[in-house]
């Protein structure tokens, strides 16, 4: 059922292209790191910031390989996402943001927000009445997901706006507007 008071915020296909890109070039670092010669490694005065340690190299090329690899995997599904990003109504929220987007969050459990902030990115916290009913959701990856969002940021539910059509100025006064006419806090 739509509401008549609904805001769509759709995903921004420019800002996900964007991010697509970033993420493969940290993927090349990652190989380019696996195929330097542990010679060089050790000698070479370029390589201090891997302090000349072979088995330090392979292992950042290993895990910017397969974490940025993974996000870029995310970043191309969600390319091709037609639902909406996020969605506000009178009912609640609809979260399709990000990775483990917590889906519908009725109104009648947010308790309130607040802001993760960490460099270059800001986080708009959705605090619950049940934090662990949405740390249970999805599968066993999206569950430690958010259970680490939990620990970090004080809820499961964590939206950015990086990959909306909003920036997140935006986003935390639509939130505060949406909440104040149908929160029940």
């Amino acid at each position: 059922m739509e509401s008549s008071d609904e805001k769509i915020i759709e995903l921004s296909k420019t800002k996900i292209a964007l991010a697509i890109l970033g993420t493969c070039a940290f993927v090349a670092i990652g190989v380019w790191l696996l195929s330097l010669d542990e010679a060089i490694i050790r000698t070479s005065s370029s390589y201090r910031l891997l302090f000349n340690e072979p088995m330090y190299a392979r292992g950042l090329g290993i895990v910017s390989i397969i974490i940025f690899g993974l996000l870029a995997l995310f970043f191309v599904k969600k390319l091709f996402d037609k639902k909406p990003g996020l969605v506000f109504n009178n009912s609640g929220i609809v979260d399709n943001a990000s990775a483990v987007a917590a889906g519908f969050i009725p109104w009648s459990e947010i308790t309130g927000s607040d802001i993760f902030e960490m460099p270059q990115q800001k986080m708009l916290i959705i605090m619950v009445t049940d934090p662990e009913k949405y740390v249970d959701r999805g599968n066993a990856v999206k569950r430690k997901l958010n259970q680490a969002n939990y620990k970090m940021c004080g809820s499961p539910i964590a939206i950015s706006a990086n990959a909306l059509k909003i920036n997140f100025v935006e986003l935390n006064a639509l939130f505060d507007e949406y909440q104040r006419k149908y929160g029940s806090a």
